[in-house]
């Protein structure tokens, strides 16, 4: 069997203010003629699927026309809510959509949904699509289960499925969406709670048990072991990403299980380029042609902040996107600021609050409720 293992499609998405759905339909078409020439028999999309629990009209019809093209060329997919997905809107019709070839895994409380039943010339492969799993949701309803971080949920959704591939013997591949440890989180465009540090880290030993397992949540494509892998998102969404590379990586089962994994890449449609230097010099720099059709962010390091910089740039690179000022130390210190600002989770801003008001930051006890406060809000925003 050869399943193709993508994510994080986040169809709506923008890249600073600029529509992506016109250039995300033009990769999924290109996945779909992957799909026919490389013989895929089943495509994985491990969460975040759209950008918004409330998708608009125009977002929902680019999913369903890539997601026509996929099963037009042959291929099953697997598709799991992520963070950014609402399980209720994602998940509706999904029993009349498995006839069809199309398994939409959205329910969190129920592990028994979360098993697709596949077979190849070697006999089943059962398919575990797990949604994104939010503690709180999970401690609620579970009260007994004493989840409280996402390395809990994982180990009770995989202690879940290990007890099912003991019932009923097969390989089996999971999907799941979350931050694995081992990941290179420092410059990606992981959630803000991981660039922060307010790390809720997965054990890679967690996944044991299975052939393969599928991950989502970070954008680039990143390697944990050979059976544990990110396959990043199909287009760039931040100049933060880590891999230029977009695609995602065929999965391989022989009849004992996983033979190999290797990379198919998908088109770019605008790379990302950062240039440096003083804005007039930036202009005029020969170094720099063939990068007019990128996203480009400017790094200006002009002694004062030019007037006008963005519309100036602008008129050689049309897709400019993002301009900071490195220029004079107030500059560099500003620039910086504004970037510790972007990377701070929301439990620093209120602790940041705490010691700005009071002189001191939270207690132990203070920043646990505050961890379920943002938690039940995150919840609550998840399910609308």
């Amino acid at each position: 069997m050869r399943l193709l293992h993508t994510s994080d499609w986040h169809v709506g998405r923008t890249f600073h203010g600029a529509d992506t759905v016109d250039a995300l339909r033009a990769v999924l078409e290109e996945l779909a003629a992957t799909v026919r020439r490389e013989r895929i028999d089943v495509v994985l999309v491990a969460g975040d699927i759209y950008d918004s629990a409330m998708p608009a009209g125009r977002h929902v019809e680019a999913l369903t026309s890539a997601l026509q093209s996929i099963r037009d060329a042959g291929a099953q997919v697997v598709l799991s809510s992520g963070n950014h997905d609402s399980p209720a809107r994602l998940g509706a019709n999904a029993g009349f959509a498995r006839a069809g070839g199309l398994h939409l895994s959205t329910a969190a409380l129920d592990p028994g949904s979360w098993r697709i039943e596949l077979a190849d010339e070697h006999g089943p492969v059962h398919v575990f699509a797990v949604p994104y799993l939010e503690p709180v949701v999970l401690r609620a309803a579970l009260p007994e289960s004493g989840i409280r971080t996402q390395a809990d949920a994982m180990r009770w959704a995989m202690d879940a499925i290990r007890a099912d591939l003991a019932a009923r013997p097969a390989r089996a591949v999971v999907l799941a969406h979350c931050f694995a440890a081992g990941v290179a989180a420092d410059d990606d465009d992981a959630p803000r709670e991981i660039r922060a540090g307010g790390l809720d880290v997965v054990p890679i030993a967690t996944f044991d048990g299975v052939d393969y397992a599928a991950l989502g949540h970070i954008h680039s494509r990143q390697v944990l072991s050979e059976a544990v892998r990110y396959s990043g998102a199909p287009l760039h969404y931040s100049f933060r990403e880590r891999s230029p590379e977009r695609g995602g990586w065929l999965v391989e089962l022989g009849a004992d299980g996983l033979d190999g994994v290797s990379w198919i890449g998908l088109p770019v449609p605008r790379p990302l380029t950062q240039v440096r230097g003083e804005l007039e010099s930036l202009l005029a720099d020969p170094a720099h042609d063939g990068t007019e059709d990128h996203w480009v962010r400017a790094v200006l390091t002009d002694a004062a902040m030019p007037l006008d910089a963005m519309r100036r740039l602008q008129r050689r690179w049309p897709h400019c996107a993002q301009v900071d000022w490195a220029g004079a130390a107030g500059g560099a210190d500003a620039a910086g600021v504004r970037e510790r600002l972007q990377r701070r989770s929301d439990a620093e801003v209120v602790e940041g609050f705490l010691e700005h008001v009071r002189g001191e930051g939270a207690s132990d006890a203070e920043r646990a409720l505050v961890a379920d406060g943002l938690a039940r809000v995150a919840a609550a925003e998840a399910a609308r």
